[in-house]
């Protein structure tokens, strides 16, 4: 687990101040992609089985089948979307964290369409409560409670995407636009094998000798702006943002040897 994104999660959830800026996308992701697993197979799954016991579908009992009905049509259309998510969406941010841009699709595409998909799992409560029959049912207060904590969840889940997810991947975007509009030399960019370029590990070498920024572009031959630019996508890439977090890298990566560091 990377400690600074469940903490910004976990403030998040409990309304805190928390800074999508340290959240590392890849750990992000992965929480994202276990949280569909969850709602879509058990939490989800769980609610029909016990509406199905809560409610007589076996007869002839309009109302119930369509209950049963409109809550099939809502799991199918949570699943489309966690599955857009999974596939389209996280598979776009991972070629970004590879340093490969999609010129066809940008994160907004995402934000523009995406909704809470909490609100209509509130309609069909409603409807339970308004228009089933029965009362007195225990088995389908029970229902009602969990589709009640369901709602809660998908739309803090939905929330994450909105305040934490996606404008951390804007910020990634937008450095690696700087890149391209930079002196940068593509061709240095690696996969994720070698989650760092050839010349970024240069620039963490110099770091860790103690470089300024203007001493590291007089050094490389490049520009300020460049190594501003290479130093906020390693940030990103590595979750670290201290000289010092960059020197303990480097020593245990290999990039530079203890005896080549200045002492403070």
């Amino acid at each position: 687990v990377d400690e600074a994104t469940f903490i910004s999660v976990a403030n998040f959830f409990s309304h805190r101040t928390c800074d999508y800026t340290q959240i590392s996308l890849r750990s992000l992701i992965d929480y994202l992609k276990r949280a569909h697993t969850y709602f879509l197979e058990f939490n989800l799954p769980t609610i029909r089985r016990r509406l199905i016991d809560a409610i007589d579908c076996s007869g002839d009992d309009k109302i119930a089948i369509l209950i049963l009905k409109l809550y099939d049509q809502y799991v199918t259309e949570v699943r489309k979307h966690m599955e857009y998510e999974n596939d389209v969406v996280f598979g776009y941010v991972e070629s970004l964290l590879n340093n490969k841009f999609n010129e066809n699709y940008t994160i907004s595409i995402f934000a523009n369409k995406h909704n809470d998909i909490g609100s209509k799992l509130n309609e069909l409560k409603d409807i339970i409560i308004r228009y089933y029959p029965e009362r007195g049912n225990d088995m389908l207060n029970a229902v009602l409670f969990d589709i009640i904590n369901c709602e809660s969840d998908l739309s803090s889940h939905c929330q994450v995407e909105d305040q934490l997810f996606i404008p951390a991947v804007i910020d990634l975007e937008n450095n690696l636009r700087n890149i391209l509009s930079s002196d940068v030399d593509l061709n240095e960019i690696q996969d994720d094998n070698n989650i760092l370029s050839n010349r970024e590990k240069e620039v963490i070498y110099h770091i860790a000798k103690g470089l300024t920024n203007k001493e590291i572009a007089e050094k490389l031959c490049l520009s300020i702006h460049t190594i501003t630019t290479h130093r906020r996508n390693i940030s990103t890439k590595l979750q670290i943002h201290s000289a010092a977090g960059l020197t303990i890298y480097a020593l245990m990566n290999d990039i530079i040897k203890i005896q080549d560091i200045k002492p403070a």
